[in-house]
């Protein structure tokens, strides 16, 4: 069959100091620069990412793919209308050219808000189906952090959510949705479809799956997928945890269930959310002061091989926070801590200023908080160790990031005391070991690591760590979610587990 695919990333945090224009997504960073034409079926070759995942099922199988569109952007404030319009036009344009066609699989996150638009996938979506008429299969992958409207169900055949956090099965994903697209190819009748919103919010630090209660259930999730269920199998099942920082009525977690017939998808629906439901006690966990947190790493930090591990999850560029408050890397040199390193400070200021100064010097420095993402914050006005200087381009090899070159821009890494900080040109969420090594930092042999992560640092950082510290230090994705100015969700939804209901 010819499947036209392309893709449309980006998680909005509609609290995050700065936008994401159009520069944004043709740049690369963690992942690949905007591509298009041919080049895209080869950019991502042994990438964890749904498109790659799908290129790989799809040619497999057989199949001709046309390429529309595909970028992506560091996550943050709203995509501008000037972005959005530019890519979604470029991805409509390519659509009709590439006619004929038997499919459109689209590699989308579901968290997308636009300055103009609340829900950007649903409207992308909407567009591509305009375009392709209704008897045409759209299919597409969602982040697990996917904050699913009625529009996306309506518009796509079917939604694919990713099934882990950290996100390792990004590439699975792409490839579960090639795996539905050919059973449509093969005969599958149109599928029912059943979608049911919960009615709290989910943190982010707790949507691990790594632990519980997700842990339980996405198992319970693998379970009811393709199961049958009165007078219907179910052919796909979802559950979106949500991305909660975002402020819109649809903000949220979500179930959808894919099945031959209404009856068996609102069954299979039904059961997970009451699943999910039942787990709100559990997702509550506790957050530590940058104070307490890295005075108790201090006095654990001979306590046995490996780093006590300080997620500074409020400033995460994964989640829309710019990567340079330095809440904790102040309580580290304060505090006087030993054999201690941050990473990935987002400070190109800094960053050219250690290079041009060269490694093996000293150089006064006013470090991080340049952004406004922790208003509060002024820069650590300092004198530092020029230890190594890098161009910031290395091959990621963690589960997460693993085959993406990455590019941080000119890279420096400083030392002040018994604290290093790996200071970086670009943002990017410090989930790969590769990002503190390739400056010659080998994150084993610290006694306390600080990553500017929620918890995709798991994934490489997590067999290293002995303990895992969640901190509430200033940043813009705000942990505690009853703290944030939400002023549109739907009224009634719980803005942490079990407690008050918003606007009542």
């Amino acid at each position: 069959m010819r499947i036209a695919i392309g893709g449309f990333q980006h998680e909005t945090n509609t609290f995050a100091p700065s936008k994401a224009d159009y520069a944004a997504f043709a740049q690369s960073d963690s992942w690949p620069a905007l591509q298009s034409g041919p080049a895209l079926l080869t950019a991502f070759t042994g990438m964890n990412v749904p498109v790659a995942g799908f290129i790989a099922a799809a040619t497999k199988a057989g199949h001709t793919l046309k390429p529309l569109v595909w970028c992506s952007a560091t996550p943050s404030a709203h995509v501008t209308e000037d972005a959005f319009e530019r890519i979604a036009a470029m991805t409509l344009d390519a659509l009709e050219g590439s006619a004929p066609i038997d499919a459109v699989y689209l590699d989308l996150h579901g968290a997308m808000v636009t300055e103009h638009l609340d829900d950007g996938e649903g409207e992308l979506l909407a567009r591509v189906r305009a375009a392709i008429g209704t008897d045409i299969p759209l299919v597409a992958s969602l982040d697990l952090h996917a904050n699913v409207t009625p529009q996306m169900v309506a518009e796509a055949d079917a939604l694919i959510g990713y099934r882990t956090y950290p996100h390792v099965d990004m590439a699975e994903t792409g490839a579960r949705a090639a795996a539905h697209l050919d059973s449509i190819f093969a005969g599958l009748p149109r599928q029912a479809k059943a979608m049911r919103k919960l009615d709290y919010l989910i943190p982010l630090t707790s949507q691990c799956t790594l632990i519980e209660p997700a842990q339980h259930l996405y198992a319970h999730l693998a379970k009811i997928e393709g199961q049958m269920r009165g007078n219907g199998r179910v052919s796909s099942a979802s559950f979106t945890t949500g991305f909660p920082p975002v402020d819109i009525a649809d903000c949220g977690p979500t179930v959808i269930a894919y099945a031959d017939t209404q009856a068996a998808a609102d069954d299979a629906a039904d059961a997970l959310a009451a699943e999910v439901a039942a787990a709100e006690p559990r997702f509550r966990e506790k957050l530590w002061s940058a104070r307490e947190a890295v005075a108790y790493a201090i006095a654990n930090a001979d306590g046995g091989h490996g780093p006590i591990v300080l997620a500074d999850t409020q400033d995460n560029p994964g989640a829309g926070g710019n990567g340079d408050t330095i809440g904790i890397l102040a309580e580290l040199i304060a505090q006087g801590a030993p054999r201690a390193a941050l990473g990935v400070l987002y400070d190109p200021e800094s960053a050219g200023a250690a290079a041009q100064a060269g490694e093996g010097a000293q150089v006064r420095l006013a470090l991080g908080a340049k952004t406004g993402g922790a208003p509060d914050e002024k820069p650590i006005d300092a004198e530092f160790e020029v230890v190594r200087i890098t161009d910031g381009e290395f091959l990621a090899t963690g589960p997460f990031y693993g085959g993406s070159r990455m590019s941080l821009g000119v890279t420096a890494r400083l030392r002040i005391g018994g604290v290093e900080v790996v200071v970086a040109s670009r943002k990017a969420q410090c989930a790969d070991r590769e990002m503190l090594r390739h400056t010659g930092l080998e994150p084993a042999n610290l006694a306390i690591l600080v990553v500017k992560s929620s918890v995709h640092f798991r994934a490489d950082f997590g067999p290293l760590a002995r303990e895992v510290l969640v901190v509430e230090s200033p940043g813009p994705n705000i942990a505690d979610l009853s703290k944030l100015p939400y002023k549109r969700l739907r009224k009634g939804i719980r803005v942490m587990p079990m407690g008050a209901g918003f606007g009542g």
